[in-house]
Formats: C-alpha cells, structure tokens, sequence
C-alpha cells in the first residue's frame, strides 16, 4: 500500500492497534527515533525508549484544529481544538513519507463544515466535524482571548452552530 507502512519497524507496529475498520495510512520515524502514525481513525505518536517503543499520544482526527508541515525544517506542527500544547515532532526523512500529505487530508475529511465569526475578544471557528464512523457533530474553537462563558460571545458562537449545524442537516 504506502511505502512508509514497509518502513515501519514491527516493534512500532506492535504498539499501534488498529481498531476493526481502521487502517495504518502513512508514517514517519522522527529526528528523537520515535514515528508518527497516521491511521484512518487516529493521529499517534509512539516514543522510543530503552524498553521498547510505547504510544505517547492517540487521538482522533477531529481533535486537530490545525496542522502545517515546515518542508525546510522538516516539522510537522499539529493544533489541538482544545489548547492541549502543540505537537512539534521534527520528521527524519521528510521526503520518504507521505506522512504530512495524509495529515493534511485526514483533517479536511473530518472538517464538514466550519464558518469563523468575530465576537468581543477575538474570533470562534465553528465547525461540524465528522468522525471516522460517519457521524457528524459540532465544535467550536475560542481563539486566544475570547472567553465563551461571555453571554455576547455564547449568543453569537449558539447561532453560528444552529446555522452550520442546519446546513449539515443537524438539528439546531
């Protein structure tokens, strides 16, 4: 299939199970001898260490806000919708993955809809999202500043969901 799934180790291989339906779709050794892996359900990161490669972090496509990938240095930045820090892992072989293409499409896929608003402090991303099963739901994303619990800011962010929502065929 891809040609970094052949590159992989079986040893990192071991620590990733794949959930029924879920395949492995790209992966990339990173500059400290861990990988990242990008399933069809899952971004994972799995560490190296003495004792063997272990899963540090595992989640969903639609927990990415955001994600870049800088080709001069080789590093892939991904932005959790919920503030959790950055992940910054530094690619060793950049160019013999597909690893930053698939992140890039894994996120798009998940984003049904989104719609940005400006509201007292900053902006609110909206979106409808999609998980691996098909089933849609609705998120919004506070920029730096913006405090949701605000009433002006809850009314706006409530009635751009109903509306994104509306358009995905969810309820309001």
């Amino acid at each position: 299939m891809f040609a970094s799934r052949r590159q992989q180790p079986p040893a990192v291989r071991q620590v990733v199970p794949l959930t029924r339906g879920e395949r492995l779709l790209a992966s990339a050794e990173t500059s400290d001898g861990g990988w990242v892996v990008a399933t069809t359900a899952d971004l994972v990161v799995v560490a190296a260490a003495d004792d063997g490669p272990a899963v540090s972090l595992r989640r969903p496509w639609c927990d990415v806000d955001r994600a870049a990938f800088d080709p001069e240095r080789s590093i892939l930045t991904v932005e959790w919708v919920d503030a959790a820090p950055d992940l910054r892992p530094m690619l060793s072989d950049a160019a013999g993955s597909n690893l930053p293409a698939v992140v890039r499409e894994r996120v798009l896929w998940s984003v049904v809809l989104a719609e940005t608003v400006d509201v007292p402090g900053g902006t609110v991303r909206v979106a409808v999202r999609r998980r691996l099963d098909g089933t849609l739901f609705s998120q919004a994303v506070a920029g730096d500043g913006v405090d949701l619990s605000r009433a002006d800011v809850a009314n706006v962010v409530d009635a751009t969901e109903s509306r994104v929502r509306g358009a995905c065929g969810l309820p309001g």
